[in-house]
């Protein structure tokens, strides 16, 4: 009686091991679907941002030489 005890406990903790081991696998394979889910997110925002930077930073680059332009144009007449 002892000996198929420690049998069936033994089979009872090798099945434990093997669920938990397949149910880690699985976890950490949607987890890593999710972080690149939320990382071409982030990516395609942070593109998005630096896309906006570039076209202020150039209507403040015109609107700036249009002042000087018209400084320009200012100091001729006096």
């Amino acid at each position: 009686m002892g000996f198929l005890f420690r049998v069936r406990l033994a089979s009872f903790f090798a099945g434990a091991a093997a669920a938990s081991l397949a149910g880690f696998c699985h976890l950490y394979k949607d987890y890593m679907l999710a972080h690149d889910a939320i990382a071409q997110q982030v990516k395609g925002v942070y593109e998005d941002i630096d896309e906006r930077f570039e076209s202020l930073n150039k209507r403040i680059m015109a609107l700036e030489k249009s002042e000087e332009i018209g400084d320009l144009k200012t100091y001729r007449d006096i």
